[in-house]
């Protein structure tokens, strides 16, 4: 998505955008169809950098992601939540770190261990 076509999106349609868009890259991470799931990420990175600059009340819209049904969309919501909100994003990419064969598990496992470590520094 461009960013003039973002700049023109409430804050609510930000967020049901980088919802779908982060659900559909989960099941493509998921299905191990990279070139999928690479297309939809730029598109998430420049929603939640558009959220980012809305101000603080935009960004925090993002926590009602937390709990979707889909884990593409927790695990994008959690690591993008751990700027301004560290312990529900934490919560949530432990609990995508436990299951079982899943590569969304594995991105929050590795994303959860950076970040403790002092490696990732969200913005």
């Amino acid at each position: 998505m461009k960013a003039v076509q973002l700049k023109g999106l409430t804050a609510a349609q930000l967020v049901e955008r980088y919802r779908e868009l982060s659900a559909r890259h989960g099941h493509a991470i998921e299905a191990g169809n990279h070139k999928a799931a690479n297309r939809d990420f730029d598109a998430i990175v420049a929603i939640n950098n558009e959220l980012r600059t809305r101000g603080i009340e935009a960004h925090r819209q993002l926590l009602s992601l937390l709990n979707d049904q889909e884990p593409g969309t927790r695990c994008w919501a959690a690591i993008d939540v751990l700027a301004f909100a560290p312990q529900e994003g934490e919560r949530v990419l432990a609990e995508l770190a436990k299951v079982p064969k899943s590569l969304v598990g594995l991105t929050a496992e590795m994303t959860l261990h950076q970040w403790k470590a002092g490696e990732y520094k969200p913005r």
